[in-house]
């Protein structure tokens, strides 16, 4: 069943860099919607593989894992909207930044869930853990204020620029470039600002995952339902991002629907266990996920038409 998924996604990513995107371009919004419709397909039918060989049960969490790791991500573009803005990268490279970040995302992500399944199965009490801390983000969310971060003033970025040289102006689309010292006659090599651009994606995608990586392990434990599930929402990021990063304003209640849904699945673990079950069924949690999630998007809309 690995190999199968892993085959999938490197077959996805061929795909991608070597048909779709084999020269740098501009992606526009229908091109756009249209890879995330393929995308999300994939990640659809791929349920399909899941209940085959897993049973219906585990298909339901899969997605139920698929849609909350979806919603999650859309803060996400606000964040990759930001640090294009900030390195001024040209849409142009854009998806090919995405695109090396996802191989990063693949590694990353599957190394704080393997992590993640060997704590739940060594230490069952980290599962109450997730569950609070989901709790405790979700009702965060519902009263954060949205500030705008200066990524200038990031520790990060001034740690980095103090050990690595960078370039000022792009180059074509590298990441790092060798320039000759005019004096020495001496090449070193520089990191452009597409590289910049990437490590902070990478962090980002970090960050993103303390809250989304809980999440699917508070809706099921299986290793292989969480991370196909984080991996599949991901895959299409990149490409729904040129089409959302214009509109993903509109969508404000979302925001707080999304808060709803991690407390719903924080809640659920400690309810189950006073209520003495085993667990609240998967077509059951799936069915509210996107019930609350369709609300926000509707309220969304509604309240958008009005304001306009």
């Amino acid at each position: 069943m690995w190999l199968v998924f892993l085959a999938v996604v490197l077959f996805l990513l061929i795909l991608d860099l070597g048909v779709f995107n084999r020269k740098d371009h501009e992606i526009g919004v229908k091109e756009s919607l249209l890879m995330s419709v393929f995308y999300i397909g994939i990640g659809l039918l791929f349920s399909l593989w899941v209940g085959k060989i897993l049973g219906q049960e585990k298909a339901f969490e899969y997605l139920t894992g698929f849609v909350v790791e979806k919603t999650l991500a859309m803060d996400n573009i606000f964040v990759i909207a930001m640090i294009f803005s900030y390195f001024r990268v040209p849409r142009i490279y854009q998806h090919r930044v995405l695109f090396w970040g996802i191989l990063g995302v693949i590694v990353l992500r599957g190394i704080m869930i393997g992590v993640g399944a060997k704590l739940v199965s060594e230490f069952e009490w980290v599962l109450y853990l997730f569950a609070a801390f989901l709790i405790y983000s979700g009702v965060k969310m519902l009263f954060k204020q949205e500030d705008e971060a200066d990524i200038g003033a990031n520790p990060v970025l001034r740690f980095i620029r103090k050990r690595i040289r960078v370039t000022r102006d792009f180059h074509g689309h590298s990441f790092l470039i060798y320039r000759t010292n005019p004096r020495t006659g001496h090449k070193f090599l520089y990191a452009t600002p597409l590289l910049m651009a990437l490590i902070f994606i990478e962090i980002a995608d970090v960050i993103f995952a303390v809250d989304s990586v809980p999440a699917v392990f508070s809706i099921t434990t299986d290793a292989y339902v969480v991370y196909t599930s984080n991996i599949f929402a991901i895959l299409g990021l990149r490409s729904l991002y040129f089409a959302l990063s214009a509109v993903i304003s509109k969508f404000h209640y979302l925001k707080y629907a999304l808060s709803v849904v991690l407390i719903f699945i924080g809640a659920k673990i400690f309810v189950s266990e006073m209520l003495h079950l085993v667990k609240i069924p998967p077509a059951v949690s799936l069915g509210v996920t996107l019930a609350i999630l369709a609300a926000g998007i509707v309220v969304s809309l509604v309240k958008g038409d009005k304001e306009a």
